[in-house]
């Protein structure tokens, strides 16, 4: 004989997983129609914007060290579900500046998936204008931290590794760069599929952030809990979560809805100037 009291709970365990599966589901509906909407997704890749998008100071006018913190949706489908993400710098007085990203293109051929290079800070990414997420400047304090991203991306575990899903890829290593270097206070957009995949897999981590923990099997189930992410949990790579501070929620594909992470003309949530 069936047990109501069974029964009922079994009910709401179905009721409660259809409303997870939902969260986490359904807002990629919302991006998908967004994206083709848009006009971005029937660019061809080989002629698509690459200049800059205006964001970056000039560096033969500015001459502290900057380091800025980049997300632009990934190229055609991929944009669907996320972005990629890259930091550029400049150290004090440098006539150019310095990104540290990761690429997928050629690894398959053998080239290195990290790509440290000279080039255009905040570029159009095939297309699509890129967020501006953190922006951190000063003098000799900020040329440290950048001497400690060109550390960390040395020992980077997956150098010659990637994966669109669940990682190791771009947003993997951005997330790295951020953990070694926690000064920057970076969170990365729940759209960042990758970000949550620890490197060498391991299982606990500090959040990207730096400003707490996370918990992550392989990237595909997971949660944070941290003073800049808020609360997210991942599953499958998809992120979903709250920011108390700027308030926002957090969903896949869609991303941040709320107050942005980075306002440029905010004295408390625009440039952040690291000082002696």
């Amino acid at each position: 004989m069936n047990d109501p009291a069974a029964r009922s709970g079994r009910r709401r365990a179905r009721r409660l997983a259809a409303a997870v599966l939902l969260a986490f589901f359904l807002p990629l509906g919302g991006s998908a129609a967004l994206h083709y909407v848009g006009d971005v997704h029937a660019a061809d890749w080989r002629t698509a914007r690459r200049d800059s998008s205006g964001q970056a100071p000039d560096p033969a006018l500015t001459r502290e060290a900057v380091i800025q913190v980049y997300a632009a949706r990934a190229v055609r489908w991929r944009g669907i579900f996320g972005v990629h993400t890259w930091i550029a710098a400049k150290t004090r007085d440098a006539d150019h500046y310095t990104r540290f990203e990761v690429m997928g293109f050629g690894v398959s051929q053998g080239r290195q998936a990290v790509r440290i290079h000279q080039g255009i800070p905040d570029a159009y990414w095939f297309g699509s204008e890129p967020t501006l997420l953190r922006d951190v400047r000063g003098g000799e304090e900020v040329d440290a931290l950048i001497a400690r991203l060109s550390e960390a991306a040395a020992h980077y575990p997956h150098a010659n590794e990637y994966r669109i899903w669940p990682g190791p890829n771009s947003n993997t290593f951005t997330a790295y760069l951020a953990r070694e270097v926690p000064e920057l206070r970076v969170e990365l957009p729940s759209t960042a599929i990758g970000k949550d995949y620890l490197p060498e897999g391991a299982l606990l981590g500090a959040a990207p952030s730096g400003s707490g923990v996370q918990v992550s099997v392989l990237g595909l189930l997971g949660v944070t809990v941290a003073a800049e992410e808020g609360l997210e949990l991942s599953l499958l790579g998809l992120s979903l979560g709250v920011d108390v501070w700027p308030p926002a929620i957090k969903l896949p594909g869609i991303g941040r809805i709320g107050v942005p992470e980075h306002l440029p003309d905010s004295e408390y949530w625009g440039v952040r100037r690291v000082t002696p």
